[in-house]
């Protein structure tokens, strides 16, 4: 038996803005060690090697964030704190159930378009 895959990739924004910046981000003083605690909560309940934490930058979502992206699956989470990681962790990644009080809202995550389509409608 080989190495296994993931079952689980858990994308999260770590983008921040520079000081001063009006525009909001998923990393500031209050947020920025969310990743972190992902992290050891995957290697504390023993996931670490089936659900794969990785950093990201931005995924421009900056108004719902701090977000993170669940694949497979396609879900976004959006306004992220430690205890929703928790929630997530236990009843998404474990339990299978999508967090749906967490999801970001479908006015800024809609279906995806593909590459053709997006080359058509931008006249290409």
């Amino acid at each position: 038996m080989g190495l296994p895959q993931p079952a689980f990739y858990i994308f999260k924004c770590e983008q921040s803005s520079p000081p001063g910046m009006p525009k909001p981000s998923c990393v500031n003083p209050q947020t920025q060690d969310i990743f972190q605690h992902l992290a050891q909560t995957l290697m504390q309940k023993g996931l670490i090697a089936t659900v794969q934490p990785i950093r990201t930058s931005c995924m421009n979502r900056c108004n719902a964030g701090p977000i993170m992206l669940v694949e497979p699956g396609h879900v976004m989470y959006a306004g992220l704190t430690k205890e929703k990681i928790n929630e997530i962790i236990d009843r998404h990644i474990i339990g299978g159930e999508v967090v749906q009080e967490y999801v970001i809202p479908a006015e800024l995550w809609d279906a995806p378009i593909t590459p053709a389509d997006m080359m058509k409608q931008m006249g290409r």
